[in-house]
């Protein structure tokens, strides 16, 4: 299946018609338009990962949930996906809801932050008011005490 079939596949056929321009639009979007008519096996991870994003971008959702989108990615890919997410939110004004370990790629595309540790809300805010919290500063850099 190449990847506009991939991402078409997601479109309703009562709506096909009408919005067969609506892939072109997310796959350029998302820089994969010259990619359209290559099969989605054997593209590399970052690709198949778009293709997903696009998948959902397709429906034209009002918020996406985004579950580890840097995973198993390299430090440039997960800047390129941080980058991705932001302009989702800031040029297409979706509200993204991202559940990230990259602490690094959470702090640089989130305007509001909540913390988790063993399913209790150690910190919630802005990205500098959590940053600096005491308890997520010692979840995740240990106590002084510990060094």
């Amino acid at each position: 299946m190449t990847i506009r079939d991939t991402i078409n596949r997601w479109i309703s056929q009562k709506e096909r018609e009408r919005e067969e321009g609506l892939a072109l639009e997310v796959m350029d979007f998302l820089g994969i338009a010259n990619l359209e008519n290559k099969y989605l096996s054997g593209q590399p991870y970052g690709i198949q990962k778009l293709v997903e994003i696009a998948r959902a971008l397709i429906c034209q959702p009002k918020m996406i949930l985004m579950d580890e989108p840097a995973a198993g990615m390299n430090d440039q890919e997960t800047l390129e996906i941080g980058n991705i997410i932001s302009e989702i939110r800031d040029v297409l004004g979706i509200t993204v809801l991202v559940v990230e370990h990259d602490m690094n790629l959470v702090m640089s595309i989130s305007d509001q932050i909540c913390v988790l540790d063993s399913g209790k809300i150690l910190a919630q805010g802005k990205p500098d008011e959590v940053k600096n919290h005491p308890d997520v500063i010692k979840v995740f850099l240990g106590d002084e005490a510990d060094a």
